[in-house]
Protein backbone atom coordinates (compact mmCIF):
# COMPACT_ATOMS: atom_id res chain seq x y z
CA UNK A 1 0.00 0.00 0.00
CA UNK A 2 2.66 2.68 0.87
CA UNK A 3 4.16 2.18 -2.92
CA UNK A 4 0.68 2.71 -4.38
CA UNK A 5 0.39 5.26 -2.40
CA UNK A 6 3.86 7.18 -3.34
CA UNK A 7 3.27 6.08 -6.83
CA UNK A 8 0.41 8.48 -6.59
CA UNK A 9 1.49 11.05 -4.99
CA UNK A 10 4.18 10.99 -7.54
CA UNK A 11 2.24 11.35 -10.00
CA UNK A 12 0.32 14.30 -8.43
CA UNK A 13 3.06 15.86 -8.39
CA UNK A 14 4.06 15.53 -11.87
CA UNK A 15 0.88 16.96 -13.32
CA UNK A 16 0.27 20.41 -14.32
CA UNK A 17 -2.58 22.86 -13.96
CA UNK A 18 -4.44 24.44 -16.56
CA UNK A 19 -2.64 27.75 -16.15
CA UNK A 20 1.25 26.23 -16.06
CA UNK A 21 0.14 23.81 -19.32
CA UNK A 22 -0.29 27.38 -20.84
CA UNK A 23 2.31 29.37 -19.63
CA UNK A 24 4.48 26.24 -20.61
CA UNK A 25 2.92 25.93 -24.10
CA UNK A 26 3.27 29.90 -24.50
CA UNK A 27 7.16 29.98 -23.42
CA UNK A 28 7.33 26.86 -26.24
CA UNK A 29 5.63 29.08 -28.56
CA UNK A 30 7.91 32.05 -27.97
CA UNK A 31 10.81 30.06 -28.86
CA UNK A 32 9.92 28.74 -31.28
CA UNK A 33 9.18 31.63 -32.90
CA UNK A 34 12.46 33.20 -31.54
CA UNK A 35 14.09 30.45 -33.34
CA UNK A 36 12.30 31.12 -36.90
CA UNK A 37 13.04 34.85 -36.44
CA UNK A 38 16.72 34.04 -36.33
CA UNK A 39 17.10 31.67 -38.78
CA UNK A 40 15.00 34.35 -41.47
CA UNK A 41 17.58 36.93 -40.86
CA UNK A 42 20.18 35.04 -41.48
CA UNK A 43 18.76 33.78 -44.36
CA UNK A 44 17.96 37.13 -45.33
CA UNK A 45 21.09 38.83 -45.20
CA UNK A 46 22.43 36.92 -47.84
CA UNK A 47 20.25 39.12 -50.04
CA UNK A 48 22.60 41.18 -52.58
CA UNK A 49 20.58 44.32 -52.01
CA UNK A 50 20.87 44.28 -48.11
CA UNK A 51 17.82 46.85 -46.53
CA UNK A 52 17.16 46.65 -42.87
CA UNK A 53 13.99 47.62 -40.56
CA UNK A 54 15.75 48.43 -37.16
CA UNK A 55 13.08 48.05 -34.33
CA UNK A 56 10.19 46.87 -36.48
CA UNK A 57 7.74 45.90 -34.14
CA UNK A 58 5.83 43.60 -36.47
CA UNK A 59 5.82 45.91 -39.58
CA UNK A 60 7.15 44.94 -42.38
CA UNK A 61 7.91 46.04 -46.41
CA UNK A 62 8.76 44.16 -49.22
CA UNK A 63 12.40 43.61 -49.61
CA UNK A 64 13.53 44.70 -46.35
CA UNK A 65 14.49 42.73 -43.63
CA UNK A 66 12.84 43.32 -40.39
CA UNK A 67 14.37 43.13 -37.22
CA UNK A 68 13.96 43.83 -33.52
CA UNK A 69 15.45 43.83 -29.82
CA UNK A 70 15.20 40.04 -29.52
CA UNK A 71 17.85 39.44 -32.47
CA UNK A 72 19.23 42.86 -33.06
CA UNK A 73 19.68 44.76 -30.47
CA UNK A 74 21.50 48.00 -32.36
CA UNK A 75 23.28 49.01 -28.76
CA UNK A 76 25.35 45.54 -29.08
CA UNK A 77 28.29 44.96 -31.72
CA UNK A 78 28.60 41.05 -31.32
CA UNK A 79 24.22 41.23 -32.41
CA UNK A 80 25.35 42.95 -35.61
CA UNK A 81 28.22 40.94 -36.38
CA UNK A 82 25.92 37.56 -35.45
CA UNK A 83 24.26 38.75 -38.89
CA UNK A 84 26.43 40.84 -41.14
CA UNK A 85 29.55 42.06 -41.40
CA UNK A 86 30.69 45.71 -41.18
CA UNK A 87 30.18 47.84 -44.92
CA UNK A 88 27.34 45.59 -46.17
CA UNK A 89 23.88 47.06 -45.51
CA UNK A 90 23.06 49.47 -48.04
CA UNK A 91 19.92 51.05 -46.06
CA UNK A 92 18.39 51.08 -42.82
CA UNK A 93 15.36 52.29 -41.47
CA UNK A 94 14.21 53.21 -37.87
CA UNK A 95 11.36 54.50 -37.41
CA UNK A 96 10.54 56.13 -33.48
CA UNK A 97 13.29 54.06 -32.21
CA UNK A 98 15.95 56.59 -31.12
CA UNK A 99 13.98 58.45 -28.77
CA UNK A 100 13.90 55.13 -26.67
CA UNK A 101 17.18 55.64 -26.16
CA UNK A 102 19.09 58.06 -24.12
CA UNK A 103 22.08 60.24 -25.06
CA UNK A 104 24.76 58.20 -24.97
CA UNK A 105 22.77 55.14 -25.97
CA UNK A 106 21.82 56.61 -29.18
CA UNK A 107 25.54 57.46 -30.15
CA UNK A 108 26.54 54.04 -29.70
CA UNK A 109 24.18 52.92 -31.76
CA UNK A 110 24.63 55.78 -34.57
CA UNK A 111 28.14 54.50 -34.62
CA UNK A 112 26.87 50.88 -34.77
CA UNK A 113 25.02 51.99 -37.84
CA UNK A 114 27.60 53.70 -39.53
CA UNK A 115 29.96 50.87 -39.31
CA UNK A 116 27.55 48.48 -40.94
CA UNK A 117 26.31 50.60 -43.96
CA UNK A 118 28.32 50.34 -47.24
CA UNK A 119 29.95 53.62 -48.55
CA UNK A 120 27.15 55.70 -49.31
CA UNK A 121 24.57 53.68 -47.46
CA UNK A 122 22.21 55.56 -45.38
CA UNK A 123 20.39 55.24 -42.54
CA UNK A 124 16.48 56.71 -42.39
CA UNK A 125 15.39 57.92 -38.82
CA UNK A 126 12.18 59.30 -37.73
CA UNK A 127 11.32 60.11 -34.10
CA UNK A 128 8.91 62.65 -32.87
CA UNK A 129 9.31 66.23 -33.37
CA UNK A 130 10.37 68.30 -30.55
CA UNK A 131 9.14 71.76 -32.83
CA UNK A 132 5.66 70.38 -33.98
CA UNK A 133 3.42 73.13 -33.14
CA UNK A 134 0.41 71.46 -31.17
CA UNK A 135 0.77 70.93 -27.92
CA UNK A 136 -1.28 68.38 -27.46
CA UNK A 137 1.23 66.55 -29.31
CA UNK A 138 3.86 67.47 -27.60
CA UNK A 139 2.12 66.43 -23.98
CA UNK A 140 1.51 62.77 -26.16
CA UNK A 141 5.35 62.32 -26.95
CA UNK A 142 7.40 63.87 -24.31
CA UNK A 143 9.02 61.81 -22.11
CA UNK A 144 6.88 60.49 -19.54
CA UNK A 145 3.96 61.54 -21.87
CA UNK A 146 0.62 60.68 -22.33
CA UNK A 147 0.90 58.84 -25.46
CA UNK A 148 1.73 55.16 -25.81
CA UNK A 149 5.02 54.13 -25.30
CA UNK A 150 5.88 57.49 -24.25
CA UNK A 151 6.67 56.53 -20.97
CA UNK A 152 9.93 54.98 -22.42
CA UNK A 153 10.76 57.96 -23.94
CA UNK A 154 14.51 59.51 -23.25
CA UNK A 155 14.58 62.20 -25.29
CA UNK A 156 12.45 64.81 -27.79
CA UNK A 157 14.59 65.78 -30.63
CA UNK A 158 14.28 69.20 -32.55
CA UNK A 159 15.76 68.89 -35.49
CA UNK A 160 19.23 70.83 -34.51
CA UNK A 161 19.66 68.10 -31.79
CA UNK A 162 18.81 65.44 -34.20
CA UNK A 163 21.06 66.30 -36.96
CA UNK A 164 23.93 67.25 -34.77
CA UNK A 165 24.04 63.66 -33.05
CA UNK A 166 24.10 61.74 -36.42
CA UNK A 167 26.65 64.91 -37.80
CA UNK A 168 28.62 64.21 -35.02
CA UNK A 169 29.37 60.32 -35.57
CA UNK A 170 29.99 60.89 -38.73
CA UNK A 171 27.13 60.96 -41.27
CA UNK A 172 26.28 63.68 -44.03
CA UNK A 173 22.23 65.13 -42.74
CA UNK A 174 19.90 65.50 -45.27
CA UNK A 175 16.61 66.70 -43.25
CA UNK A 176 13.28 65.26 -44.91
CA UNK A 177 10.81 66.67 -42.61
CA UNK A 178 10.70 68.57 -39.81
CA UNK A 179 8.83 71.79 -37.68
CA UNK A 180 11.13 75.02 -36.96
CA UNK A 181 11.28 77.19 -34.46
CA UNK A 182 8.60 79.28 -36.06
CA UNK A 183 6.18 76.85 -36.53
CA UNK A 184 6.98 76.08 -40.09
CA UNK A 185 6.57 72.82 -41.65
CA UNK A 186 9.27 71.83 -43.86
CA UNK A 187 9.13 69.03 -46.60
CA UNK A 188 11.99 67.54 -49.44
CA UNK A 189 10.25 65.05 -51.58
CA UNK A 190 11.30 61.16 -50.24
CA UNK A 191 10.65 57.91 -51.58
CA UNK A 192 8.13 55.15 -50.39
CA UNK A 193 11.15 52.91 -51.09
CA UNK A 194 13.83 54.23 -49.90
CA UNK A 195 12.13 53.64 -46.43
CA UNK A 196 8.74 53.93 -45.72
CA UNK A 197 7.87 56.30 -42.73
CA UNK A 198 4.44 56.03 -41.48
CA UNK A 199 3.93 58.79 -39.28
CA UNK A 200 4.94 60.89 -41.57
CA UNK A 201 3.23 64.15 -44.24
CA UNK A 202 1.97 62.05 -46.58
CA UNK A 203 1.51 58.19 -45.43
CA UNK A 204 -0.16 59.21 -41.84
CA UNK A 205 -4.06 58.99 -42.00
CA UNK A 206 -4.51 61.31 -39.49
CA UNK A 207 -3.55 64.13 -41.94
CA UNK A 208 -5.23 65.57 -45.27
CA UNK A 209 -4.63 67.97 -47.96
CA UNK A 210 -5.31 70.72 -45.77
CA UNK A 211 -4.48 70.24 -42.31
CA UNK A 212 -1.39 68.63 -40.37
CA UNK A 213 -2.35 66.37 -37.56
CA UNK A 214 0.82 64.20 -36.97
CA UNK A 215 4.42 64.02 -38.74
CA UNK A 216 7.24 62.88 -37.35
CA UNK A 217 11.12 64.30 -37.24
CA UNK A 218 12.78 62.55 -40.42
CA UNK A 219 16.42 63.29 -42.35
CA UNK A 220 18.55 60.94 -43.99
CA UNK A 221 21.88 60.05 -42.49
CA UNK A 222 24.28 59.03 -45.16
CA UNK A 223 27.56 57.62 -44.89
CA UNK A 224 30.36 59.07 -46.91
Amino acid sequence: MQFVNSTKRNAGQNSFTASEQEYMEQNLWKSLKHFLNDKRIKVEAFRSLRKLVLGASGASQQGWIKTDIAHLNILHENNWARYFEEDSIDAMLAEHVFEHLTAAEAALAARNCLNYLKQEGYLRIAVPDGYFPDPAYIEHVRPMGSGPGAHDHKILYTYKTLSDLFASCGFKVTLLEFWDEQGKFHYTPWSAEGGLVRRSRWHDPRNNEEEITYTSLILDAKKP
